[in-house]
């Protein structure tokens, strides 16, 4: 038993090991995109610092929402942002299980950078909509009475550039339309229903999905308006980055087949492989236009090939 653990624990270290190098190459080709999006995350956390000084408070709107769903009450609020952080975690452990698992279908880096640039166009759209105009919130900090419904006016440029992590991001104000803890939850949810393998995690992201927006409005965070534009706008977004972005480069598993030539030379071979079935009387299968698999150094279509030419050449 001691020695099956000590040989499996060496192999997972090994595949670490190998994960890590290759990672790191696709960073330093993608480093500038990783690190944009990150500062971009900044951006928004200014941007919606900047907009809690505009904030004012006031009657809370009319929502269907808070019509239909029973308020949980200040002392419950905590429940909403608990379902957040386990679909935040959920999902960061899942980007980085290439490395520890032995069957793999992208690489961390490059889901990141598509993860950062939905992140990005979506909360762009939000910062320009969320300025537009200001609506009184519905959160009880927000509402009158509460000192941190309004900031006092700024020393300077500094203390608005300054971000209070995490009570500034927990305790802010205007950012309302739409929803950043639904841009976050949706990306996450559709980023795993592209590229993740397990129908059922998938049924149930979206479950949970449906439940966050429930309980957003039912923690009075957010109107219905701001939970309701997070789903198609996120979506749509989703949609046309994926449609102006190429298509993530998938990992091949030693079982996985080519079935497209890579370089000119593979086309020739190919080519040349074409003619003498033909001469032999045999039809091309499409299909079996793929490498052989290598024998000494060598594809074994380049041996058949060889062996078809001299018995050619040997015959009268």
């Amino acid at each position: 038993m001691t020695l099956y653990i000590g040989r499996e624990a060496s192999k997972l270290w090994k595949r670490i090991c190998a994960e890590t190098s290759a990672e790191s190459n696709l960073f330093i080709d993608n480093w500038k995109y990783i690190i944009a999006g990150f500062v971009f995350q900044y951006i928004h956390g200014v941007a919606a610092r900047g907009v809690h000084y505009l904030h004012r408070p006031g009657p809370t709107l009319q929502d269907l929402g808070f019509f239909l769903l029973p308020e949980l009450g200040q002392d419950k609020a905590y429940i909403s942002e608990a379902v957040f952080m386990f679909v935040f975690l959920s999902f960061f452990l899942w980007t980085f299980h290439p490395f520890v698992v032995k069957v793999k279908k992208f690489y961390t880096v490059q889901i990141w950078c598509r993860v950062l640039a939905y992140l990005v166009v979506s909360q762009t759209l939000q910062i320009f909509t969320f300025y537009s105009t200001q609506l009184p919130g519905p959160n009880y900090h927000c509402r009158p009475g509460s000192k941190l419904a309004r900031l006092p006016e700024p020393d300077g440029v500094l203390e608005v550039l300054v971000i209070n992590f995490p009570q500034g991001v927990i305790y802010g104000c205007g950012d309302l339309i739409f929803s950043s803890h639904m841009i976050f939850t949706l990306v996450f949810v559709l980023t795993y229903q592209k590229y993740g393998t397990r129908r059922c995690i998938k049924q149930f992201g979206w479950s949970i999905a449906i439940i966050q927006s429930l309980l957003i409005v039912a923690s009075r965070k957010h109107y219905t308006v701001d939970v309701v534009v997070a789903w198609y706008t996120v979506n749509l977004v989703v949609f046309f980055v994926d449609k102006k972005l190429p298509e993530l480069s998938g990992r091949t598993n030693g079982s996985s087949l080519i079935l497209l030539p890579l370089s000119t030379k593979d086309k020739d071979k190919w080519t040349k492989e074409e003619n003498h079935k033909l001469l032999n009387g045999n039809s091309v299968n499409p299909a079996d236009r793929r490498p052989r698999s290598q024998s000494n150094g060598k594809n074994l279509e380049d041996v058949n090939i060889n062996q078809v030419d001299t018995s050619m050449n040997s015959t009268p």
